[in-house]
């Protein structure tokens, strides 16, 4: 992962707003459900793995007799959140005739061990408390589902993975592959890595494994990245996907276009390899606020398609979700919603923007083009549709390359995942480039559509090596009269950058071999 000097180019301060959006954004909903005295919840201790303290709640529907007759359904808490995170959800749950356990994790606030991030004591305590569940409550052991935001979504997956008892999930925001979330195009995503390692630190008790991961991930030590992503694939479901699929549960995913923690590609590749029945939905936001409102009792359209997806698998209504196109998206421009077949039809077309040209850029300046701050900008951009934006004539093109389409006459609908294919040399062995895709207005105020880093090692000096990447995916409608503009530059806040001082990258495009951005749209 390169040479540790700017590894930690994140400031105190980005990280403590960061923390901040989060407590704010998830807090009242914790301090909201603490206070409620409904009859039919307890709390209790339940021993998990290795008789770890696992502390956690029961929501039983009013009225149940000791007769195992109620569907099931197990809460995994997020990162760093307590265990009365879902007693809302859960609350509503019980009264639509469930049983709800919802467990803090191993590591976190009152319970006990170590923080594991999904590893395998996590694994074995999910079946403990399926096991003592299905022994103190009135549930029905054919008839188990899971669900759970960020951190508990990544366990309910996996769990799906390991315990066959499971027949479905809800998995909200979270993960499909841990090391291409935080360290995709071999680039360590450094706030959201910061963020997870701050909370984890002041909510719970991360183990010598994680603190290393941490520390030898910050630090940039290439020699410790086989171990590094040996690790993530341990905790990733799609390290699992055959093993769910055999085991045949009904999967729910849903996350946000700007999740800045588990971006949606991933996500949107698991799916495509799930064989059982299954359902994919994204919406505009950032690392769960898509789902929070519902964490408070609110309305909220993530947790009605979640009680649907359970009524259906679990309870076997007929209420048409079953029958509704799988995946599910919402543009981050318009309100409403568009329903797929698949993954693939989402973008049905293709445009390819030519790079033409040759272009030389210098490395270690922010030019002004970049991604934004974690959770901040992603929730701007959902409440009030303001991305990250940048005039695009004036970034100077010393730090920049900039290319652009020509003026749409029609309203573009960006659906998917775009891609850059170009040739690179660098002037250095290891390097550190971030592709941008704006939204180009007639006065040349660009708006961030889409953005992804790219990381190289070990490349010869001076010799021109092939570079294909992949955006992060979105739904963004491109109005008549804009255009579209492709930045590269080679310092983003939101990424460590491995470019050493003096380094310069050129963009060519050989005949052979031309360099273009492929831009996937929807069919209209």
């Amino acid at each position: 992962m390169g040479h540790p000097r700017k590894a930690l180019r994140m400031t105190a301060t980005s990280v403590v707003s960061a923390t901040l959006i989060a407590g704010t954004t998830l807090g009242p909903a914790t301090a909201a459900q603490a206070s409620p005295s409904t009859t039919g919840v307890r709390f209790v201790d339940i021993a998990g793995d290795g008789g770890t303290v696992l502390k956690a709640n029961v929501v039983t529907p009013s009225g149940a007799a000791g007769t195992h007759g109620y569907p099931l359904i197990v809460l995994p808490t997020s990162w760093g959140l307590p265990q009365v995170e879902y007693l809302a959800q859960a609350q509503k749950l019980a009264d639509s005739g469930y049983v709800v356990v919802s467990y803090n994790v191993r590591g976190f606030w009152q319970s006990g061990g170590e923080i594991e991030v999904a590893g395998p004591p996590d694994m074995a305590d999910v079946s403990k408390v399926i096991d003592w569940a299905l022994a103190n409550t009135p549930s029905d052991a054919g008839k188990i589902g899971m669900a759970g935001m960020s951190y508990g979504a990544g366990i309910s997956l996996l769990a799906a993975a390991h315990d066959p008892r499971i027949k479905a999930v809800a998995a909200l925001s979270g993960w499909a592959d841990l090391i291409e979330s935080i360290y995709s195009g071999r680039t360590q995503h450094v706030q959201a890595a910061a963020l997870l390692d701050g909370v984890g630190t002041l909510t719970g008790r991360p183990s010598a494994e994680l603190q290393q991961v941490f520390k030898d991930f910050f630090a940039s030590d290439l020699s410790r990245e086989p171990e590094i992503i040996a690790w993530g694939k341990k905790r990733s479901p799609g390290a699992y996907v055959d093993q769910i699929n055999a085991n045949g549960a009904a999967i729910m995913m849903a996350n946000t276009w700007g999740d800045t923690i588990f971006p949606p590609n991933e996500y949107a590749k698991f799916y495509e390899q799930l064989t059982g029945p299954k359902r994919l939905e994204f919406r505009p936001g950032d690392h769960a606020t898509a789902e929070v409102t519902g964490l408070l009792g609110l309305p909220n359209d993530v947790w009605t398609d979640t009680d649907r997806w359970f009524d259906h698998y679990l309870k076997g209504e007929d209420n048409g979700i079953d029958r509704e196109q799988p995946v599910q998206l919402k543009s981050r421009s318009t309100g409403g919603y568009e329903g797929y077949p698949n993954w693939k039809s989402v973008g049905a077309t293709t445009e390819r923007i030519a790079l033409a040209g040759t272009t030389t850029i210098s490395t270690n300046v922010d030019s002004g083009a970049n991604g934004g701050v974690i959770f901040l900008s992603s929730i701007l951009d959902q409440l009030a549709q303001l991305p990250p934006a940048a005039s695009i004539p004036l970034l100077p093109r010393r730090w920049a390359a900039v290319w652009q389409s020509e003026r749409y006459g029609s309203a573009q609908q960006v659906r998917g995942t775009v891609t850059l294919h170009t040739t690179v040399t660098g002037t250095k062995e290891s390097g550190t480039l971030v592709a941008y895709l704006y939204d180009v207005g007639p006065l040349g105020l660009g708006k961030l559509v889409s953005n992804a880093p790219y990381t190289f090692h070990g490349q010869t000096p001076g010799k021109p090596f092939g570079v294909d990447l992949e955006l992060f995916s979105t739904a963004y409608d491109v109005p008549a009269g804009h255009r579209l503009a492709l930045v590269v530059d080679t310092v983003d806040p939101l990424y460590i950058e491995h470019n050493p001082s003096g380094a310069q990258l050129t963009f060519s495009s050989p005949g052979h071999d031309p360099s273009y951005v492929s831009v996937p749209l929807r069919k209209q």
